[in-house]
């Protein structure tokens, strides 16, 4: 694990203050004058009593006011805790952790290099890696899994991340009903509801209909989330060009609205509870009709909405370590590499999606352990360079002189061990890399999947815990009745 000085690089801002200023303006005339479609009474209720109007029942109008009262009442800092009841994620400032993603319907697999469908064996296999991984800050459960009921999936794989990792989470959930099942579970491992309210453990994805739609399903779990005063992102998911205007500051400000849309109906609910503000605005490649996950434009987007998430005073969300790519290759590794960088210079607070292929329609073992280390890496060139008597180090220029050496002087001996060190990274001669097998990164990148499966134990829950999320299952399970799974 990297020393956690607090060095710091300067910071990173896409926006000036002026273009911020415009953004947000931008955005408050799309919820004035060109309004969103609300599919829920509640929250229409709730915004109608504020002051919105509201249009053929479901076309809301809602005023600056209304808007930049929610912005001054959500929290700036919200933490989120580990398992074990320990603060393990500060989400504010310039402060950025990785995890992974979820809901992939399949996989690469690592040994076979087979695609194949999420077996429930495989997610318990990604929450392991992650547990080990010391880089991965977060987890989330990354795949779909395809041998349970759908109608139950959700629930599954939040009881294997729980069961195969202390760090904290990032989840999805199918329905209220789902989260609510989930809730519960998260509740019987750290001592009841209250406490997870005070000690939350994750954060919930959710998610609105772009351009400018708020389904009943999305709002239900919104709306949940802030009764219980649990953490939730409200991050609308735009293909910009498509689903969001082609432009970049065209996308930033729909999305800006959107989420805004969001933080309004979620402080109207219960004012004060903790929101994550961000959204994931890929443009679409006008050949492929793909989104385009890790292109220039993406990341440059998501360090817009992230410079208005700091104008917001809010935490922020975004993406990371993810790729277009088919396969863990070269163009991966690149793409992923360059978000996550981008990612720690725009400050970032909560990057999820480490590991994607195909524009999130594949996990890769692989290249989440590869992305691993190169997350080390910016996590040790963002802490900056500390430059103070000790680390100025006259007094050591001094004892050597001039054609002298370091290597027996007292001050490398007490400061070598601060620089990086890598895992799965070659620093040998040629002839020692050839003898210790000539192998790629690729390559130590499987045989370290395989030793962290192989003798990784994550700490277990309590035989009473184990016990509660097996009958949350079971009644979950008995919900679904005779239903036959898909």
């Amino acid at each position: 694990m990297l020393d956690v000085r607090t060095f710091n690089t300067s910071k990173f801002q896409t926006l000036t203050q002026e273009q911020m200023q415009e953004i947000h303006s931008a955005s408050l005339s799309i919820l004035e004058d060109i309004g969103t479609v609300v599919h829920h009474d509640e929250a229409i209720a709730l915004l109608k009593k504020a002051g919105a109007y509201v249009e053929n029942g479901s076309r809301v109008y809602i005023p600056s006011s209304l808007v930049e009262w929610a912005i001054r009442t959500a929290p700036s800092r919200v933490v989120i805790y580990d398992r074990n009841g320990k603060p393990a994620m500060f989400l504010e400032g310039y402060k950025v952790y990785y995890g992974t993603g979820s809901d992939c319907p399949n996989i690469l697999d690592s040994f076979t290099g087979e695609k194949r469908k999420f077996l429930y064996k495989d997610v318990e296999d990604a929450v392991k890696l992650c547990d080990y991984l010391p880089h991965i800050d977060f987890v989330m459960s990354m795949g779909l899994i395809s041998d349970v009921r759908k109608e139950v999936t959700y629930q599954h794989e939040y009881a294997v991340m729980l069961r195969n990792s202390t760090k904290p989470q990032t989840i999805t959930a199918a329905d209220k009903q789902s989260l609510d099942d989930i809730v519960e579970m998260a509740a019987a491992a750290v001592g009841g509801r209250e406490v997870l309210s005070r000690k939350p453990i994750f954060v919930l994805y959710d998610e609105p209909s772009s351009p400018l739609q708020h389904s009943t399903t999305a709002l239900d779990k919104l709306l949940y989330m802030a009764e219980h005063r649990l953490p939730t992102n409200y991050a609308p998911g735009m293909m910009a060009g498509a689903t969001g205007p082609i432009t970049m500051a065209g996308a930033i400000a729909q999305a800006n609205a959107e989420i805004l849309t969001g933080l309004v109906i979620h402080q109207l609910k219960n004012p004060g509870a903790p929101f994550v503000f961000g959204a994931g605005m890929s443009p679409m490649d006008m050949v492929s009709m793909q989104p385009t996950y890790s292109s220039p434009e993406a990341m440059m987007e998501q360090a817009g909405i992230c410079d208005m998430a700091r104008y917001y005073q809010l935490p922020s969300w975004g993406f990371a370590g993810c790729s277009a790519s088919k396969v863990a290759d070269e163009q991966a590794i690149l793409e992923a590499s360059q978000y996550i960088l981008m990612a720690a210079l725009c400050g970032t607070n909560l990057t999820h999606d480490v590991g994607y292929l195909e524009f999130g329609l594949t996990y890769s073992f692989d290249l989440l352990v590869m992305c691993n280390e190169v997350i080390g890496q910016v996590k040790r060139m963002m802490q900056g360079i500390c430059v103070d008597k000790e680390y100025l180090a006259v007094d050591a220029i001094r004892r050597v002189g001039p054609g002298g050496h370091f290597l027996g002087d007292e001050h490398t001996f007490n400061h070598f061990r601060e620089n990086w060190k890598p895992d799965i990274t070659d620093r040998n001669t040629y002839e020692v890399w050839l003898a210790n097998g000539g192998t790629t990164m690729g390559q130590r990148a499987k045989a370290k999947i395989q030793y962290i499966l192989e003798n990784h134990k994550p700490e277990p829950v309590t035989s009473e815990v184990d016990a509660a999320i097996d009958r949350i299952l079971e009644r979950a399970e008995g919900r679904v009745g005779n239903k036959k799974a898909v």
